[in-house]
């Protein structure tokens, strides 16, 4: 302020010695040099664009790097047999123009269901940025997120890793606050697989938001960080005794839609007629009331799911799949659009599962 205040001093001073001049006062001799000055004008200048630079480069930077995360809705529904897991995935949309819940292949074992905020979009960028695109779990040696709370095992571990290294740089660029509860997750996957030297097990990682005012005058503008995954299996249950059933979540929480469980333990008169209409049927739906899902057989499994979501589903879109530990991935009722595989693992066994569509025989 002082050199801004001596140089607005000394162009007053040029300014009234060049209209004595003119006037036909004071003497040219007496003025300051009318070169030297413009130079000194000129270097004024230039330290204030100097000086406004940044502030320019920082608000373009910030209206670039504006970004917006498109939640996806739905339910998944998983019924684990003798030597399969069957599993749905329904679309629920919960805002306009919503993508569906995507799947993509997290490792050579497990699948990975998205909900929330899988798709971004960036101002600066016209191609969204999608979480189940050319995704890579975090290798098992990074030291920076040892010992994940929840007991979840090093496999996970690092499934969980890769996404949050995806979401960390995505979520920092939210500066509006965020109707979010504490304890609801932006961003969560539904893992379905098998562990090695375990068995078939399924996952929920949830990804929620800590926000922080850090607006002046009077102006909101939150500073947002990612946390940690947290990590919750939904199967097995724990317990050998525990009952065995299907699996069912749903995001959001509060999302509306009859319990497929209870629709069968309350022998719902749609359920009844499946049970009636088919002896494999009965068989199957007979083991899920007792909690012993895992000794229904597989096929027959299978399609007694195929049979009973569009009686919950109604109108919305559904993709249905199963997997066995040694035998792969097959879509049963494919998704609408082509899934992402995970980024290729050079020690990954060809006969690791996979979510392309095999091709049809010419």
């Amino acid at each position: 302020m002082l050199v801004l205040s001596e140089a607005l001093t000394s162009l007053l001073k040029l300014a009234a010695c060049a209209y004595n001049k003119e006037s036909g006062g004071e003497k040219m001799r007496k003025c300051p040099r009318y070169e030297t000055a413009w130079r000194s004008m000129a270097l004024l200048l230039f330290a204030g664009l100097l000086t406004a630079w940044p502030r320019t480069l920082r608000a373009q930077e910030e209206l670039e790097n504006e970004v917006v995360a498109n939640l996806a809705g739905g339910r998944v529904i998983v019924d684990v047999s003798k030597e399969l897991i069957s599993f749905a995935v329904i679309n629920h949309p919960i805002e306009t123009n919503s993508h569906p819940p995507r799947v993509l292949s997290v490792d050579g074992s497990h699948i990975g269901v998205l909900f929330g905020a899988e798709e971004w979009q960036l101002s600066a960028d016209p191609k969204p940025v999608r979480l189940d695109h050319d995704f890579q779990s975090a290798g098992p040696q990074d030291s920076r997120y040892q010992g994940y709370p929840d007991n979840a095992e090093p496999d996970l571990e690092s499934i969980g890793t890769g996404f949050l290294e995806r979401l960390r740089p995505l979520v920092s660029q939210l500066h509006n606050k965020l109707n979010l509860g504490a304890e609801e997750p932006i961003f969560e996957v539904i893992v379905i697989g098998y562990a090695k030297n375990y068995g078939p097990e399924v996952w929920q990682l949830d990804y929620r938001i800590e926000q922080e005012d850090v607006g002046t005058r009077g102006k909101d503008y939150w500073q947002t960080h990612i946390l940690r995954p947290r990590f919750t299996q939904l199967y097995p249950p724990e317990g050998k005794k525990s009952p065995r059933r299907l699996v069912e979540t749903r995001y959001p929480e509060d999302l509306e839609g009859a319990d497929l469980n209870a629709l069968i333990v309350q022998d719902d008169p749609r359920i009844g007629q499946l049970r009636a209409a088919d002896p494999r049927f009965a068989k199957v739906l007979a083991n899920i009331d007792k909690g012993e899902t895992q000794k229904a057989a597989d096929a027959d499994s299978t399609d007694l799911l195929r049979a009973m979501v569009p009686l919950i589903a109604g109108n919305a879109r559904f993709a249905l799949g199963k997997m066995s530990e040694q035998g792969g991935f097959d879509w049963v009722v494919p998704p609408d659009e082509p899934i992402e595989a995970a980024t290729p693992d050079k020690n990954q066994p060809p006969e690791a599962p996979t979510l392309r569509r095999k091709p049809k025989p010419q």
